[in-house]
């Protein structure tokens, strides 16, 4: 991992980038490779994880990363094909209920708490034996602004979030002397799929009209007025996973358009 012209790479890295079908990871994906870094991409739908595979020559795996065996199988992959591995991004995740705790379906809660936090200790597990073997790594957890405030109707995912960066800063103080660095992005309200559910639940629950929930809670809560972009989550990844980031480990980054 090294700068080229004052841009940060991945040359002849390897990466596992999970959640890599759609959204940020596919950014992600899309990005690591264009910047020289041999990708896996891991998901749950095998369509989209071979497009995006296909795309940039990596390779797919569909894997549900809170089940230990698809893990397992994961990252033994990348290890066939690859021979190790460089980078691990925790970018899978699901958005979880949107309901008042009094009312919370504990099912729902279960599984958020699966994918959002056992996805991500599970294949951190798995990545620090392969990155201790190379010398060194990193490892960036996909977490959100959810992970550093609450919001109402939210626990769930805010609980998720709040673990994840827990998981963090824990981690990073363990595999530090092994070369492993362990930091965390934290966007703000990303343009694309995952929001468009968001927005879909909260007109069910709250009664209010799309726009109205977009203007008040996202786009004008933020100093830069505007949704923030995937590329913009993948270029920031891509800095904490490359050596342009040498110096840093536990740390939390904010991507949020100045989200208040």
């Amino acid at each position: 991992m090294s700068e080229r012209n004052g841009e940060a790479v991945l040359t002849n890295k390897v990466a596992v980038v999970t959640g890599g079908g759609t959204g940020i990871g596919r950014s992600i994906a899309r990005l690591f490779a264009a910047r020289g870094c041999s990708v896996v991409v891991a998901g749950r739908r095998q369509e989209p994880l071979e497009e995006v595979a296909g795309e940039i020559s990596g390779s797919a795996c569909r894997a549900d990363v809170s089940r230990e065996q698809d893990v397992a199988a994961l990252f033994e992959l990348c290890r066939h094909t690859y021979g190790g591995l460089d980078v691990l991004v925790n970018n899978a995740g699901v958005i979880g209920p949107i309901a008042e705790a009094s009312e919370m379906d504990m099912e729902l809660w279960d599984e958020v708490m699966a994918v959002n936090v056992r996805g991500v200790a599970l294949c951190t597990k798995y990545a620090i034996p392969m990155m201790k073997e190379r010398g060194g790594g990193s490892i960036v957890n996909v977490s959100s602004i959810s992970g550093l405030r609450g919001y109402p109707k939210r626990s769930a995912y805010v609980a998720t979030k709040f673990a994840v960066n827990g998981i963090t800063e824990s981690v990073a103080h363990e595999v530090g002397e092994y070369g492993i660095r362990v930091n965390a992005v934290c966007p703000g309200a990303v343009h694309g799929e995952l929001m468009e559910r968001v927005v879909d639940r909260r007109v069910k629950v709250e009664g209010r009209s799309r726009e109205e929930i977009i203007k008040s809670s996202y786009t004008d809560a933020a100093a830069l007025r505007r949704w923030v972009e995937p590329d913009e989550v993948a270029k920031a990844t891509l800095f904490l996973a490359s050596d342009a980031a040498s110096a840093i480990t536990g740390e939390f980054l904010r991507i949020d358009a100045g989200r208040m």
